[in-house]
């Protein structure tokens, strides 16, 4: 199931007896189960039939105990494990044949009134234990997986339309570059964002800089398009901002970007079909970026692009202490590289 089609019930009020959010990404577990619990029970409903504990402080039998109560004056009770990651599950019958497992026993036969969710955040359930089966068979499973740092841009695009806001494929990428695959650091950023533009505005690189403190003249994607037009005036202009604000862009983020840019080039130069929208379905970029790409397979050959590579390496062990040459401070690195590469 999909988190929009989870989503979906939930305000369609299409509930399960039992659910289970895991995975090592906590923002579909919070969102989930907050919904959960701000929109299952009526205030009034809430004082006799919400029960939240959390994994550290309880155990299976108390659990089972609540659940298998029946609601006072309402359709339904919930009962909400947080930090379900702690809680001492107990043995399956997996583990011991002869065990007795009161929770997979309840899980298998769950209380139809009683709401049971698991949040079982910054880790993987175990899938082939018996609990889990009965929770997949008798309620719903919803794992929120780390998303990969090329699918960031893509989410951040969904999340707004979801708001009735849409955003520009560079304001997106620089989104994602800058505040990495962490969802919940995204998604409130984008709340706080979103609070200071109108509904159904088109969320623009000036955006970013205004409300998320992003630059939009001097970050690693203005960087790229002065390598791409080696442009060393300009790339050096970046450069120096990078260096006086070290902290906003870290030379580990940098060379990051360009080597993920640049291998990105060399594959321009070894895909047979060279049409834009093949390009980008083998880059996994937006059709937007495709052209930057060809500009820069242009100024730089494939042999010239495995050397860039290769500087980037060198000097990402730099960074690292590895042949270093005395205190040379990331700036001066970074000049380093880009005059290797321009040249």
């Amino acid at each position: 199931m999909t988190a929009a089609a989870l989503m979906a019930d939930l305000k369609s009020r299409k509930f399960k007896p039992v659910y289970l959010f895991h995975g090592e990404e906590p923002y579909y577990v919070d969102l989930f189960s907050n919904y959960i619990e701000s929109n299952l029970l009526s205030e009034a409903e809430r004082g006799f039939n919400q029960t939240v504990v959390y994994g550290r402080d309880v155990d299976v039998i108390s659990i089972l105990n609540a659940a298998k109560r029946f609601p006072m004056m309402s359709d339904y009770q919930l009962v909400l494990v947080k930090e379900a990651q702690d809680l001492k599950w107990g043995k399956d019958s997996d583990d011991d044949k002869k065990a007795v497992d009161p929770l997979l026993a309840y899980l298998e036969k769950p209380v139809p009134s009683t709401i049971l969710v698991f949040c079982y955040k910054h880790a993987k359930f175990d899938k082939r234990k018996k609990t889990y089966k009965a929770i997949e068979k008798n309620g719903v499973v919803f794992e929120s997986a780390t998303i990969y740092d090329n699918k960031v841009a893509g989410w951040v695009e969904d999340f707004v339309r979801e708001k009735a806001y849409r955003v520009q494929p560079r304001a997106a990428a620089l989104i994602a570059e800058y505040l990495g695959n962490d969802l919940s650091k995204i998604a409130n950023e984008l709340e706080k964002l979103m609070l200071n533009i109108p509904k159904g505005t088109e969320i623009t690189a000036e955006h970013v800089q205004d409300n998320i403190g992003i630059s939009k003249e001097y970050n690693v994607f203005e960087l790229q398009d002065a390598l791409a037009k080696r442009d060393p005036f300009k790339a050096n202009q970046i450069i120096d901002y990078f260096s006086a604000n070290p902290k906003s862009n870290p030379i580990q983020m940098v060379l990051g970007a360009l080597n993920t840019w640049f291998t990105k080039i060399l594959k321009c130069h070894y895909v047979s079909d060279k049409s834009a929208q093949n390009l980008a379905k083998e880059l996994g970029v937006n059709p937007f970026f495709v052209k930057d790409y060809e500009l820069a397979a242009r100024n730089y050959n494939a042999g010239k692009t495995f050397d860039v590579i290769s500087y980037l390496r060198e000097y990402d062990l730099k960074t690292k202490g590895v042949d270093a040459t005395g205190n040379t401070s990331d700036g001066e690195l970074l000049k380093e590289l880009v005059f290797k590469i321009l040249h």
